[in-house]
């Protein structure tokens, strides 16, 4: 068993290590239910660290607008100034599904391939029979959890390469390079990232969200996602006098998930196979509501899933209550379609990619990005890696040289932006 040590006492840190700490130790998650923008204000603490990190690097206009996008621009080198504009765009906030409160990380040095025990009493581990991924990066040192909490690689990795590039490119003035539009959005997590942040606004003719994962990724094929809120209305009454008279809505709606497709769903689907994914329940005995993200890579099927959904509750046999009403919202659509006649783009990022002597991953992902949005308005906006794994939960985890990789490629990106 592989004891990792703090953070604070390791001894290999660098500027860019420490940058992705400063940011992921600030609690970020966003929240599904709030209706605010940003979804939560621990978001802006964040978000008023970056402007003036962005002051700091020459970026004198950074800003931090009043729904919480941060945004600035590096200026494009002599000669440079006629090159397209690049944008590169990561968010802020961290996943809901796991805590971001008193985050503490450790790295589990030059990794043997031995589990790594994430508490102290070795109840949490994080291990390559749980995680086969994890075996690319033996000898690597990695940054885990103490499992309490998720890490926030996703997507602070993100704005630490981009930032340490920015930092780069400040100290490097002579490497020519196009003008770079840099946003760091709030509430990707809940499928808002891009709420008020609009391609005009943007300014740019192509962009790179930096929110990838594994070493190497680099993804133009997102899924097309939809969220569902169905709610249930019971019939409460005192449990003593309840024979034959209550209705459960709490009830209705596990029974409801029991109905599902039990074969499409995350665990059991993989590729382009999509899936119905309940993801929480909340209420009382007379009303709740059970919320469902419905995701697909194929156009047609996904609407085909959110009609089957529509239909499982039409019929669903409430008894004596109310059938359930759904609501539900398109989150984002397939990027794919926006960006394949866009070979430049992604050529662009190929290059940056082997630049860092790695060859390019490129999969469909299954998950989706704020560029998903912005190819849709007419960005085209594939998705970059930084190197994380194990996104939204306690065994999050990133390996140093992924991040130093990732890093890399954004720096590679904005020099042949000049090109």
């Amino acid at each position: 068993m592989v004891r990792p040590v703090p953070y604070e006492l390791y001894e290999r840190k660098t500027p860019l290590l420490d940058r992705f700490i400063r940011y992921a130790l600030i609690p970020t998650a966003s929240d599904p239910d709030s209706s605010a923008s940003p979804s939560t204000a621990k978001q802006l603490r964040l978000a008023e660290l970056l402007r003036g990190e962005l002051l700091e690097l020459g970026l004198s206009d950074a800003a931090l607008s009043p729904f919480g996008v941060v945004s600035a621009t590096l200026p494009a080198s002599p000669g440079a100034q006629s090159a397209p504009v690049l944008a590169l765009i990561a968010h802020m906030d961290t996943s809901p599904e796991a805590s971001d409160e008193g985050i503490r990380p450790q790295v589990a040095e030059h990794w043997s391939g031995e589990p790594i025990e994430l508490d102290p009493q070795g109840r949490i581990v994080l291990s390559s029979a749980l995680f086969p991924e994890l075996d690319a990066h033996r000898g690597e040192d990695i940054i885990c959890t103490d499992g309490t909490t998720l890490l926030g690689a996703d997507d602070k990795a993100g704005i630490a390469a981009i930032m340490d590039a920015l930092d780069w490119f400040r100290r490097h003035p002579q490497q020519p390079h196009a003008a770079v539009r840099v946003f760091f959005t709030p509430d990707e997590e809940i499928g808002r990232g891009t709420e008020h942040l609009s391609v005009p606004d943007i300014g740019a003719s192509y962009g790179f969200t930096v929110d990838g994962g594994e070493v190497g990724g680099l993804d133009s094929e997102t899924f097309n996602a939809a969220e569902a809120e169905i709610s249930f209305t019971g019939i409460s009454v005192h449990p003593g006098s309840a024979f034959g008279k209550m209705v459960n809505a709490v009830k209705l709606a596990s029974r409801f998930v029991l109905e599902l497709p039990q074969a499409e769903s995350p665990e059991r689907t993989k590729g382009r196979e999509g899936f119905f994914h309940p993801v929480s329940i909340s209420g009382t005995v007379e009303k709740a509501k059970l919320r469902i993200i419905i995701r697909d890579h194929d156009d047609q099927a996904f609407e085909e899933r959110k009609s089957r959904l529509r239909q499982l509750a039409s019929g669903f046999d409430c008894g004596r209550a109310p059938r359930p009403e759904v609501t539900i919202r398109d989150q984002y659509y397939n990027m794919k379609r926006y960006i394949e006649d866009r070979g430049d783009v992604l050529e662009r990022a190929r290059e940056a990619i082997r630049s860092t002597g790695i060859e390019p991953v490129e999969q469909p992902v299954r998950g989706g990005t704020d560029g998903a949005f912005l190819s849709r308005a007419g960005l085209p906006c594939p998705n970059l890696f930084t190197g994380g794994l194990n996104y939204h939960g306690i065994y999050e985890c990133l390996p140093v040289p992924s991040l130093e990789k990732a890093a890399a490629a954004v720096r590679s990106l904005i020099a042949r932006s000049a090109l």
